[in-house]
């Protein structure tokens, strides 16, 4: 996966530490209901599509340029789905990341589903009932885009 240079210039300095990043998803729908997936380069496994907003890029436009880099898909982001804090990730060279994720329900508006870069091995479009193995946090994700209205946070049993 490539990293981007505002990313670079903060390892030069705080190394391999956890670094608290915002991040976006985009649940992106066809007008047959389908949901767009990538096969991950690094992983070879099924994902949503998302990625790391640009210093100052608003984070709907960053998911729409992250749908259109890997996939090649057009989209608009219709709405905010989820806003979460996720659990760290440590890469495989010791980067450590944490991300404060919004997830956007968005609709294809054309482009062909294609492999545009070189973060994804495949891409392509399942039916919800259909889908390939994804992991938890996914298919909540997906879960949330086909509801009505956001979800915020996690429900929070008072004390």
């Amino acid at each position: 996966m490539a990293i981007p240079d505002f990313i670079r210039a903060l390892r030069d300095s705080a190394g391999r530490q956890l670094l608290w990043l915002p991040g976006v998803t985009a649940i992106v729908f066809d007008d047959r209901g389908r949901v767009l997936l990538g096969r991950r380069a690094d992983t070879l496994r099924w994902s949503v599509i998302g990625g790391i907003p640009d210093p100052g890029e608003q984070p709907a436009a960053c998911a729409v340029r992250e749908v259109h880099e890997e996939t090649a898909v057009h989209c608009v982001a219709e709405r905010v789905v989820l806003v979460q804090a996720l659990d760290p990730v440590t890469y495989a060279n010791g980067d450590v990341c944490q991300y404060m994720d919004i997830t956007f329900r968005c609709r294809a508006v054309g482009g062909e589903a294609q492999v545009n870069d070189d973060e994804s091995v495949e891409v392509g479009w399942f039916e919800a009932d259909a889908l390939p193995e994804l992991d938890e946090a996914d298919l909540f994700r997906i879960k949330q885009a086909m509801s009505d209205g956001p979800t915020w946070f996690d429900p929070i049993e008072p004390r």
